[in-house]
């Protein structure tokens, strides 16, 4: 629990490079994801990423980095936090 605490105490960055690359920090789970969209809960609410041929290149629990690489076209914010966990936390229950 303090690994999550701590993850929220960190600074949200994303970078975007060239539309093709992008990493974000502070990224506590991944919610859902497919070629066209990522759904990633972050430190400031859900973070969707729409595009095409999109995939997750990495993602560290530990320090909250996901790279995500294809054709990103569009990012975008809710303040809306499904409480039900993610995709990756009912794969390891």
């Amino acid at each position: 629990m303090e690994d999550k605490k701590a993850l929220s105490e960190h600074n949200h960055n994303i970078v975007l490079e060239s539309r093709r690359r992008l990493t974000a920090s502070s990224v506590k789970e991944v919610e859902s994801f497919d070629e066209n969209n990522i759904i990633a809960i972050t430190s400031l609410g859900e973070l969707v990423i729409t595009g095409t041929g999109l995939h997750i290149n990495s993602f560290s629990t530990d320090n909250g980095d996901l790279i995500v690489e294809g054709e990103i076209t569009s990012l975008s914010y809710s303040d809306t936090v499904t409480a039900s966990g993610g995709f990756f936390s009912r794969i390891f229950r």
